[in-house]
């Protein structure tokens, strides 16, 4: 390609530009750019459902009168008659413009208009002779210029990273990118129902923390300058939910933010959201009770079923979830694995090497055989399966198994081969809480960056009496993923982090 043709478009766009700069400059020399008096009294998607299925000659009688707005998405001239489609948040509808409608100074002024503007009309709502649910304007009114083109309607975004860059500009021409965000929405709602009818009390607690803790990660560092501290970006709230359930709040939820300074892909985003919630006199079967409850109720919320496809499969939410343990995991989806080999944890650790896996930071057979795990059954893991009774190493948090204290009452749910919820029977006896922070900071001076640090106050927090409790961490985004058949967590987040513009 040419020096020449690759700039073709960019000196277009510039060209555009300017002329639509002049006809700004024409609007504010005559007083009227950007006026705010119009107000809005009716949505395109309500007059659509409404008035649809009426006849042409049944909607004539009824002379509907409405004022719309939206974005100027198509716009045909047609001599003494033009029509225009604007776009609002609910959908789209035509407008009906003549001389006799608008006056011909208006329509003169309207064929001046361009793709993108923002305009308003009034006027009485009809049916084309084809059929289309139309408004036969009798006001019109530019209320913001556009000053730059939109994308060829036909293709819309094209680049990815430029969709991502410029989220606004695939809002105003994706529908399904609109429609995702719109699922979105309603999936956190949906959460907020559910818990909301379950008792739960939503909170909100610091997304600044003294040390950071409730997940193995590495955070985020700023420093508060009048108290001359570092603090830390929350990776979890979790010890400060179960500081509440101390303090009698019993059931207590809260949708989140985190912050994980580690690498980005289709499935990492450093900024991401969860819902974590918090049941005293609970356990983890409850948990992941509570989990498929939620994770169905979206589907239904966003899809309508709960049998939904991603990558053009079938993934069914409304049936049990399946369960397996980490090694019946490994034997189920790889049956040539011994009881023997899979508890030799030399064994282990060299069939991870073998399969290009690094081994874990943490020694012992459990984290091996998570590690192993992690290799050759998660991403297996279409259907929605729980994966229970994690190792202690593992799981600084969680609740010792009464019957095996080297396993705790955890559990991971995985769907489509990936983590989508996180939860356990709360560790609630302080000396051990206090025991297994000492090791997590042998650990980060190991070198495990990701490690725990020692957090006094919870441990002062539970010695005044932490309730058998349970507690669970879904991740939203993935989530909704999931129910919207997205491939990338850049595809669910509206501002994902990216690079700087033009940066390497």
């Amino acid at each position: 390609m040419s020096e020449h043709e690759s700039s073709q478009p960019q000196h277009d766009e510039n060209h555009i530009m300017a002329e639509r700069r002049d006809k700004l400059k024409a609007l504010r020399e005559a007083g009227v750019a950007f006026p705010n008096d119009f107000k809005r009294e009716d949505f395109s998607g309500d007059l659509h459902t409404r008035y649809n299925d009426n006849s042409k000659e049944e909607l004539e009688p009824l002379n509907v009168q409405v004022a719309v707005a939206g974005r100027m998405m198509l716009k045909r001239v047609m001599g003494k008659a033009s029509f225009a489609t604007i776009q609002d948040v609910t959908g789209q509808i035509q407008l009906y413009i003549n001389d006799q409608g608008v006056g011909p100074e208006v329509h003169a002024a309207f064929k001046h208009w361009d793709m993108g503007d923002i305009i308003a009309a009034r006027g009485t709502l009809f049916k084309t002779n084809k059929g289309e649910l139309s408004v036969n304007v009798t006001e019109l009114r530019l209320l913001t210029k556009s000053l730059r083109p939109l994308p060829d309607k036909f293709h819309g975004m094209t680049d990815q990273e430029q969709k991502y860059r410029q989220r606004y500009v695939d809002l105003i021409t994706s529908e399904h990118s609109r429609n995702t965000f719109i699922k979105r929405s309603k999936i956190v709602q949906t959460i907020r129902e559910v818990m909301v009818a379950q008792h739960y009390l939503e909170v909100e607690t610091p997304m600044m923390h003294p040390i950071p803790g409730g997940a193995t990660a590495k955070p985020f560092v700023t420093h508060h300058n009048a108290l001359d501290m570092s603090l830390y970006l929350r990776v979890a709230p979790e010890l400060y939910l179960k500081r509440l359930v101390v303090g009698g709040l019993e059931r207590v939820f809260e949708i989140n933010r985190n912050f994980r300074n580690e690498g980005m892909s289709t499935r990492h985003n450093p900024e991401f959201t969860m819902i974590e919630f918090y049941e005293a006199y609970s356990d983890y079967q409850r948990m992941m009770q509570m989990t498929e409850h939620i994770i169905r109720q979206c589907a239904i919320a966003a899809t309508g079923h709960t049998t939904v496809t991603y990558h053009g499969k079938e993934v069914d939410l409304g049936k049990p979830f399946d369960r397996f343990t980490i090694v019946g995991a490994i034997k189920h989806y790889n049956p040539q694995y011994t009881d023997a080999q899979l508890f030799d944890a030399d064994w282990v650790a060299a069939e991870i090497q073998r399969l290009g896996g690094k081994l874990p930071p943490a020694p012992g057979l459990g984290s091996l055989q998570l590690t192993l795990f992690e290799e050759c059954a998660e991403s297996l893991l279409w259907n929605p399966t729980f994966i229970v009774d994690y190792p202690v190493e593992v799981s600084p948090l969680a609740r010792g198994s009464d019957a095996d204290q080297s396993i705790t009452e955890r559990f991971e749910l995985f769907i489509v081969g990936r983590e989508h919820a996180n939860g356990y029977s709360e560790l609630n006896d302080p000396e051990d809480q206090a025991a297994r922070f000492l090791s997590q900071v042998e650990q980060k001076d190991a070198g495990d960056d990701e490690a725990m640090h020692y957090d006094a106050d919870y441990i002062r927090a539970m010695e005044y009496g932490l309730p058998p409790t349970g507690g669970c961490g879904i991740g939203i985004d993935r989530l909704v993923m999931l129910l919207t058949d997205s491939p990338s967590i850049r595809d669910v987040i509206l501002f994902p982090q990216m690079r700087l513009e033009g940066q390497a």
